[in-house]
């Protein structure tokens, strides 16, 4: 994927799939965490994951900044949204992940179509 500056995934979690994002080179590559509760919302817990294999703690809603080599491990239920660090330049960004049913395995925290109706150059699908 190419993420540009400002570019974001919207919050979401994965109830099956497990995904490594890397930061394969460019700018920084920022990513937000949140447990998720039973009833799929924010959980108020601290969020524990790994990078580059070593485990790290954030608060809620914390980020994490990953810089040009580095890799996150994505568990599934962990709330997520990443987007290109403001000032850093755009991003290649590389997934390797578990199998994804992209209509039945994606849990969006705020409700979104599957594609939007119009793109910020105004061109109307």
């Amino acid at each position: 994927m190419i993420v540009e500056e400002n570019q974001e995934t919207l919050m979401h979690f994965h109830w099956n799939k497990m995904e490594d994002i890397i930061n394969r080179g460019g700018g920084n590559l920022v990513i937000e965490l949140y447990n998720s509760t039973p009833d799929e919302d924010f959980a108020d817990s601290p969020v524990t994951f790994k990078t580059d294999g070593i485990e790290r703690v954030v608060r809620p809603g914390g980020s994490v900044v990953l810089t040009p080599g580095e890799s996150i491990c994505l568990e599934q239920g962990v709330y997520h949204r990443f987007y290109g660090e403001p000032g850093k330049r755009r991003v290649l960004v590389g997934e390797v992940s578990t199998v994804n049913d992209d209509t039945a395995d994606n849990r969006f925290h705020e409700t979104v179509g599957r594609f939007p109706s119009t793109w910020k150059t105004g061109i109307r699908w």
